[in-house]
């Protein structure tokens, strides 16, 4: 059963819609030093997985985000503003790691046991790399939006093929990066790592002071 002309271009412009917008808050193509710097030690076959499975851990975090994201915040009395500052730290934390070349020692890899346990899991695919790097709140606050907006089961659809669509942008960019390495090299990796951990610190910054200033400017009397 063909659609309508007039609801197939409305059809696409709503999943074109959600896709911009998903993709430009995400924006895995700013993640591509982060993901060059954080994988630097591993092989081309551990990349591969390290960028299948953050891909993958995008993916879910951003469709539990849509489903479920309002209910949990609402469950345990989470406000947004909260969720950035938190997200804030986090990146902060990892950052300030990448920018001392201690990134090991924060993830906990020091430890040999940690250290044994972690060789036979990815390290980078679910913190930083997937959450709050890619899905981070701007990402989850989006979907929380859609969520109220496209409620009829064809709109729900689209933005979860929209999802999806991104997920895979996501994967294709991420298994390019490496190929980044090629023309750097390792001391040019160390100094991106420093770099970016720098950047990373002020995208940290910038998250908390958003949140801060949102919550100053609500407690404002009228």
């Amino acid at each position: 059963m063909c659609l309508h002309p007039f609801f197939a271009e409305k059809t696409m412009d709503i999943f074109l819609y959600v896709f911009a917008a998903l993709f430009s808050v995400i924006n895995p193509l700013g993640t591509v030093p982060v993901f060059v710097g954080l994988t630097s030690h591993e092989t081309l076959n551990e990349r591969n997985r390290t960028s299948l499975l953050t891909s993958v851990n995008v993916v879910v975090i951003l469709i539990i985000s849509f489903f479920a994201g309002r209910y949990l915040l609402e469950f345990f009395g989470i406000s947004l503003n909260a969720l950035r500052i938190a997200g804030g730290m986090i990146i902060v934390t990892s950052g300030f790691a990448l920018l001392t070349g201690t990134f090991s020692k924060h993830k906990g890899m020091k430890n040999k046991r940690v250290k044994k346990d972690l060789d036979n899991r990815e390290k980078f695919s679910l913190t930083p790399l997937a959450i709050p790097m890619l899905a981070g709140p701007g990402s989850i606050s989006l979907l929380i939006t859609f969520n109220q907006e496209y409620v009829s089961v064809q709109n729900i659809s689209i933005v979860v093929l929209a999802v999806f669509s991104v997920g895979i942008a996501t994967l294709f960019i991420l298994r390019s990066a490496h190929y980044i390495t090629r023309f750097l090299g390792a001391s040019g990796i160390n100094a991106i790592s420093r770099i970016v951990g720098f950047i990373v610190i002020s995208i940290g910054v910038e998250y908390i002071s958003m949140a801060i200033i949102a919550i100053v400017n609500s407690l404002r009397l009228p």
